[in-house]
Order: structure tokens, then C-alpha cells, then sequence
């Protein structure tokens, strides 16, 4: 009888706390304010749990403090929250707005001109006509296409140029992404540790690339974890020498 009354007194408390590791919340319109969403699929990123807002917009999933959750639907944009703490939350999910309205080709007309060689068009002049070609002047007309022996490196140059400037929209949006006010939101982190964590785990072009499109949150969350198992000295980033020293 003892035993049994042992087990109930205990077995409440422990039950209690293996339930306590979820959390709950509401889900709403952002315009609307007080309607509210269902069918709103959360995800949990870390356990890789997935459910579903109710008729009410209501939803429960296992969690932990430091997990991030994904909230998706048609015609919304898609969020994420990061649980600092497992009280209940209120959502509000931001409708996605598409501007571009449908075109009607049906009643276009083409210009059959455009689908003929204008016959009154100049022809182009043979360029690099030296040598044996015995050409009278650069200005006389022939026929054929116009030889450029610069086009490849001109083709290579805009390649080059094409590569950079898509290079320059990855580290702009990195740039975005990846700083002081968002990481600091988002991680209790602040002063020199905010700095260097951002100099440690600020992701590279080929990353975000291979990785389309890159969950920001996501990665900063996991760095943030990799980053609470370095010690204190392993966070500070090495000085360089003074030069001055060495010479």
C-alpha cells in the first residue's frame, strides 16, 4: 500500500514534466489581426516534427527552447520563429502578394516584317581583309558575316563580369541576412561575442548557392549551438602579430 501511495505522488510530477516539452500557440491573419489561419503546417527543424493548425488555428508540437520553428501555407509567407521559452504564441502570418497580372496575347498582331531581312539593309564589310585577299578598301561591300578575332576574349571578359556581379547579389544578401541587428535578435548575443561570431560563421557564397533558397535562421541557430560547445577561448578570434616585432 505504501509502495503504490510512493509511486502516485511521484509519477504525477514526472509525467507532468514529460509533457511540458511542447509548445502551443495561435495562429493569425497579420492583416486581419483577429482571424484566425488553418491548415497552417508548423515544422520543427530540429526534431523534424510537423502538424497542423486547427479549424481555429490552434497548433501543439514537441519542442524544446532553442528549437526553430517553420510555419508554411498557400499564399503566405513562409515564417520561422526561434523559442527562447515554451509559453504560448501568438502567430501572425503576412499574406504574399503577387502584382503581376496576366497578359492576353490572344489578340496580338505580329509584324511580318520583322520575320524578313530588310532588303534595302546595308551589307557588312569584310573586316581583316589583308594580305592575299587583295581587297581595294576596307568600305567595299561583300558578302558574308563580319570577322571579329576578339569576340572570344569579349565573350570570356562578359562571362567574367556576368560571374562577379552575380557574386556581388550573394554577398549583398548575405549581407542582409547574416548581421549584428538580425543575429542579435534572434541569439542572446551582444558586444565582442556578437562580432565574432559573426567573423566564424558568416556563410560563404558557395554555400548559400548550393543551397537554394538558404535558411538563414536555420543555419544561425545551428551555429549558435556549434558556438556553445567551443570554449571561451576558442570564441575569440586570434590576433594577428605585429609586424613591427617580427621586423
Amino acid at each position: 500500500m505504501y509502495k503504490l501511495i510512493f509511486f502516485l505522488l511521484f509519477a504525477v510530477p514526472f509525467g507532468a514534466l514529460a509533457q511540458s516539452s511542447v509548445t502551443t500557440g495561435t495562429i493569425y491573419d497579420f492583416s486581419k489581426k483577429s482571424a484566425s489561419l488553418p491548415g497552417v503546417t508548423i515544422r520543427n527543424l530540429n526534431n523534424k516534427k510537423v502538424t497542423s493548425a486547427s479549424a481555429s488555428g490552434k497548433f501543439t508540437i514537441a519542442a524544446n527552447t532553442g528549437d526553430l520553428l517553420e510555419f508554411s501555407l498557400v499564399g503566405y509567407v513562409t515564417d520561422t520563429l526561434y523559442l527562447t521559452s515554451l509559453l504560448p504564441k501568438t502567430i501572425y502570418m503576412v499574406e504574399r502578394n503577387n502584382n503581376l497580372s496576366d497578359v492576353d496575347i490572344t489578340g496580338v498582331k505580329i509584324n511580318k516584317e520583322i520575320l524578313n531581312p530588310d532588303p534595302q539593309a546595308e551589307k557588312y564589310a569584310l573586316l581583316g581583309t589583308g594580305g592575299n585577299l587583295n581587297r581595294k578598301k576596307m568600305t567595299d561591300k561583300v558578302g558574308g558575316l563580319s570577322l571579329n578575332l576578339g569576340y572570344g576574349k569579349y565573350k570570356r571578359q562578359q562571362r567574367k563580369e556576368a560571374e562577379l556581379e552575380e557574386r556581388d547579389q550573394y554577398l549583398m544578401e548575405i549581407d542582409q541576412n547574416f548581421n549584428e541587428k538580425i543575429i542579435g535578435n534572434l541569439l542572446k548575443l551582444e558586444g565582442q561575442d556578437l562580432k565574432n561570431f559573426i567573423i566564424m560563421y558568416r556563410p560563404s557564397v558557395q554555400k548559400v548557392q548550393s543551397e537554394r533558397p538558404f535558411k538563414y535562421p536555420y543555419y544561425i541557430v545551428q551555429a549558435y549551438h556549434a558556438w556553445l560547445k567551443l570554449s571561451p577561448a576558442e570564441r575569440k578570434m586570434q590576433e594577428l602579430p605585429d609586424l613591427k616585432k617580427i621586423n
